[in-house]
């Protein structure tokens, strides 16, 4: 039973699939009173507690503390209200790269209640417009820098009624800055329920059309207060930098969310590549670092050239498996863990990980607490440890698709099916094979690419790496393996030889590469995750 709505606008809660369809949800030890507001919880509530004076934002070159988020986003909150009319249950659109001006937008939308949709700066209009369709969103947040393509998407639509522009940078002189410095820094955030929506966080998932899922209030406080809390143990000490984008939940939660709940600091880069992550963890002693294993490995690199990385405590890999070659040898050069886990959009951040007294390679861990998973079949049934199946969870967090468009294909019988292939061992461990659409069938073997790509890395010679099925008549698939070299190496049919020899050597002699490309690099997402439909597409 959802409880009290703040929100004037009822598209949101209106467009909630049917509760027949939902998974089953274990909110025990997350109790939050029926009125809660996430972006006064991570701002004004901060304050309340005596973090004013803490560091809260780092970016542009600027330190920010909580009392200065606190004003900020409540004068941008007046303008919401005052200027451009938002009314609680409004969607707002929001487009920017990572930045403190981003963050502040997002917080002070949540404020007044509306609906946020953090959009990727790189989209362009038609796939700006497939949003605000399906989302009827009525207002947009933009960079300056990035106008061109959201006035093209406002031209033609017809609920996107507001585009203002905000200053990404540290100089503040765009409309909606302007008009913030006229506001008071006092604002009386709107009593939201628990359960009003307060996010839409879209994924194409495996098919490449957009899906909207929608998370409350309180589950923006659940994954703080649950993965963060438990794995991380985040304090007010820590110091956080990362690679993904604030416009997917797992870089929301861990540029963002994480670090405000509890009084830590977030460094924002608008580039984020490895090079400027060092030198960021270098200057501010970032602890807390999230971002691909390509990153980790370019970072392990860079230590040997003298980077330092000591102040790092926990190096969380998400985006891609990780391969266990990476991990060990960030174990032997920092003494330290890497922590690899999954997450979903649907569920919003992390629900299975390592932690750091419990760890080991080529291993996801055990499910973050309130949270169930298992391995099953095609027709929903356990299978044995020790066997490869589908994933499925359930716990505080779970899908709901917005309009309950493919929601019981997700959902089956109360629990989240991810779409992963994974096999849980006799210690209760569970081992990450593939995405469900990247297991390679050849010549009737089932062949997890991941595993494939372990054992290249694990080669000298291998900078990068990404395997895929390739159609053959004979076999129906082979494996074929696209390969980064390490500088100096060359890439001739020796080397093809080479490495399927080391692949034979490492695991089952049948999953070696039968076809071995050798490229100048891989495509990848912003989130430095490869994109290997477009390997297969080509």
């Amino acid at each position: 039973m959802l409880g009290p709505s703040a929100h004037v606008d009822t598209f949101a809660r209106d467009n909630l699939p049917p509760p027949d369809l939902w998974p089953e949800f274990n909110l025990a030890g997350f109790d939050y009173p029926e009125r809660l507001n996430a972006g006064w919880e991570l701002t004004d509530g901060m304050v309340e507690k005596g973090f004013g004076d803490h560091t809260a934002l780092i970016g542009n070159g600027r330190l920010r503390t909580y009392k200065e988020l606190s004003d900020w986003t409540n004068r941008l909150a007046h303008v919401l209200v005052e200027n451009l009319g938002v009314k609680p249950g409004n969607r707002v659109l929001i487009r920017s790269a990572n930045n403190p001006a981003m963050v502040a937008c997002w917080l002070a939308a949540t404020k007044v209640g509306a609906v946020v949709v953090n959009t990727m700066p790189m989209l362009r209009a038609a796939e700006l417009r497939t949003y605000v369709e399906l989302a009827e969103i009525t207002h947009a947040l933009c960079d300056t820098r990035l106008m061109d393509e959201m006035v093209a998407c406002a031209k033609d639509s017809a609920t996107l009624t507001s585009v203002v522009g905000f200053d990404g940078t540290s100089n503040h002189d765009a409309e909606l800055d302007r008009l913030a410095l006229e506001k008071p820094v006092r604002f009386t955030s709107v009593p939201t329920g628990r359960d009003d929506v307060a996010l839409l966080g879209f994924t194409s998932g495996s098919t490449g059309l957009p899906k909207a899922t929608m998370h409350f209030h309180r589950d923006l406080m659940i994954i703080a207060d649950g993965y963060a809390r438990e794995v991380l143990a985040v304090t007010p000490d820590d110091v956080f930098v990362g690679s993904p984008p604030l416009a997917f939940t797992f870089g929301l939660g861990g540029l963002a969310i994480f670090p405000l709940r509890f009084g830590a600091a977030a460094t924002l880069l608008e580039q984020a590549t490895p090079p400027s992550m060092i030198e960021i963890i270098e200057k501010y002693k970032a602890t807390v670092c999230f971002t691909a294993p390509t990153a980790y490995r370019v970072m392990l690199r860079a230590m040997e050239d003298g980077a330092d990385l000591s102040s790092l405590r926990a190096a969380v890999s998400a985006g891609e498996t990780l391969p266990g070659p990476v991990y060990d040898e960030w174990i032997a050069k920092t003494g330290k863990p890497m922590l690899d886990g999954i997450g979903a959009t649907e569920l919003l951040h992390i629900f299975i990980t390592n932690r750091f007294d419990d760890h080991k390679p080529a291993c996801t861990g055990k499910p973050v607490t309130g949270y169930e998973a298992k391995v099953i079949n095609d027709a929903g049934e356990v299978v044995p440890d020790g066997e490869v199946g589908r994933l499925a969870v359930r716990g505080p967090t779970g899908c709901r698709y917005l309009k309950g468009d493919r929601q019981s294909a997700y959902v089956q019988d109360g629990w989240n099916i991810t779409g992963d292939s994974f096999m849980r061992d006799s210690d209760g461990y569970f081992h990450f094979a593939a995405r469900n659409d990247d297991m390679i069938v050849s010549s009737g073997y089932n062949i997890a690419g991941p595993e494939v790509e372990a054992a290249l890395l694990s080669h000298s010679a291998v900078a990068e790496c990404a395997v895929i099925g390739a159609p053959d008549d004979a076999r129906g698939y082979i494996v074929e393996a696209h390969v980064v070299l390490s500088e100096g190496q060359l890439g001739d049919a020796e080397m093809v030889k080479a490495l399927q020899d080391h692949v034979k050597a490492a695991i089952a002699p049948y999953k070696y590469p039968r076809s071995v490309v050798f490229t100048d690099s891989l495509p990848k997402t912003a989130t430095g995750k490869i994109q290997r439909f477009r390997l297969k597409d080509q």
